[in-house]
């Protein structure tokens, strides 16, 4: 007896390790996951394509001021549901928690800032709350000149100037070539059209509200004459007479290159085809002679 006691005591000894390691949680399980940004932030993400940026939606990035017209909401609480006008002084007026300054933060902040106030109250158990922009009316950038429809454009995201132009209808057919674009700091740009339009994001800066886009009338040049389609049209940059004559609809069965005059300041002088045409210039193109 006292020998199968001896013998069944060192089998106990030899499995505790094995029940201890089937018994000890894996702590792998409960190590810091790695750190993830809060919703919002901006960060770059490698790919095989190069970095790239995620898009910041109105909710995430959009600041809320005076004028912007917004919905709260909580889920499953009807009741709670606002539409409101945020005031001058930048605050709502919600529901059981009573007036709330907006002003300055983003759609996602405010959620949250109200699913706090909702809970330290004990008005709901958990709330989810959400803030929808109704009307964008606090942040825009003005357009002015030859756009087809000039006006404030409000921005409830990261915009660049070809696309506050484009939401403007474009640029008329008497439209420079170029942009003035004026910062709220009070800084002038001036920008290449074709630069924008086709080059790098470095060429198509982002506006900010406050800014200004203008798009100054284009200076024009006079053409007469034997071509097609006579009168005023608008110069573009380094237009030469040749150009010019092409504008014009070419020449007609009359017309002789050898008989175009340029009018410059009141003096006219034969010159090149391939010379420059200055804003006022008055070309006129005359008969060749038989």
């Amino acid at each position: 007896m006292f020998r199968f006691a001896r013998a069944l005591a060192a089998l106990l000894v030899l499995a505790t390790p094995n029940w201890a390691a089937a018994q000890s949680p894996d702590i792998s399980a409960f190590q810091s996951p790695p750190h993830v940004p809060e919703t919002g932030t901006a960060m770059s993400v490698q790919s095989a394509a190069g970095p790239v940026q995620p898009d910041v939606t109105a909710n995430q990035g959009y600041m809320l001021g005076p004028e912007d017209v917004i919905e709260v909401s909580v889920l499953g609480q009807p009741e709670f549901t606002t539409k409101a006008k945020v005031e001058a002084d930048g605050s709502i007026a919600l529901p059981f928690i009573g007036k709330q300054q907006v002003a300055g933060q983003t759609p996602l902040g405010l959620s949250a800032a109200i699913t706090s106030r909702l809970t330290a109250g004990g008005f709901y158990t958990n709330p989810i709350a959400a803030v929808n922009i109704l009307s964008y009316a606090s942040r825009y950038v003005i357009v002015l000149g030859e756009v087809a429809q000039p006006g404030l454009q409000p921005v409830n995201r990261s915009y660049r100037v070809s696309e506050i132009i484009a939401r403007a209808g474009g640029i008329k057919a008497t439209g420079a070539s170029h942009i003035i674009l004026r910062r709220a700091d009070g800084s002038d740009w001036k920008l290449d059209f074709r630069q924008i339009a086709t080059g790098s994001d470095a060429q198509d800066p982002v506006v900010f509200p406050g800014d200004k886009l203008f798009v100054p009338q284009a200076e024009t040049f006079y053409i007469y004459g034997q071509v097609n389609a006579p009168g005023t049209f608008a110069l573009q940059d380094d237009m030469t007479v040749r150009m010019a004559l092409a504008r014009a609809g070419g020449l007609t069965a009359l017309g002789s290159q050898k008989r175009v005059q340029v009018y410059r300041q009141g003096k006219a002088s034969k010159v090149p085809l391939e010379t420059l045409v200055r804003p006022g210039d008055v070309i006129v193109v005359g008969e060749r002679m038989f």
